[in-house]
């Protein structure tokens, strides 16, 4: 079981092993029907590293690889695999992985990340709650 204060846990390749349906936080979040459909088919794969405070997290899909690099506590910005600009932080609290994101149109949404007891990564996102699981 990973201390649930070390950062260091959440480092690796993770893959998706099943989640809840996303398709109304999707719709929520402004992603059009097609965009929809195709989240359904794809499995993520999050490889997460971290080199001297400067933190980066790859989302490898057979569609499209993104990846973020940011600094905890600082804003970054990114563009979504549907093409939505966001800004965003990161911060690591209390053994969890907090990150809190807008979009130009003030939206706004949240993910958790913790690795649990049966080390699987476990993340929260939410306009609405959803939950999807990954395995290291």
């Amino acid at each position: 079981m990973a201390n649930q204060h070390d950062t260091n846990a959440f480092k690796g390749a993770w893959d998706f092993v099943d989640g809840d349906d996303s398709d109304e936080y999707l719709k929520e979040l402004g992603v059009g029907k097609m965009g929809r459909m195709m989240a359904k088919t794809v499995k993520p794969r999050l490889v997460i590293s971290e080199n001297g405070g400067k933190w980066s997290l790859r989302t490898e899909t057979t569609l499209k690889t993104m990846t973020i690099e940011f600094t905890p506590n600082v804003e970054y910005e990114e563009v979504t695999g549907d093409g939505r600009h966001l800004t965003g932080t990161i911060r690591f609290e209390n053994g969890k992985w907090i990150q809190n994101m807008v979009d130009k149109n003030g939206k706004q949404s949240s993910t958790t990340r913790w690795v649990d007891d049966k080390d699987q990564l476990q993340t929260v996102t939410q306009t609405i709650q959803i939950e999807f699981h990954f395995l290291n």
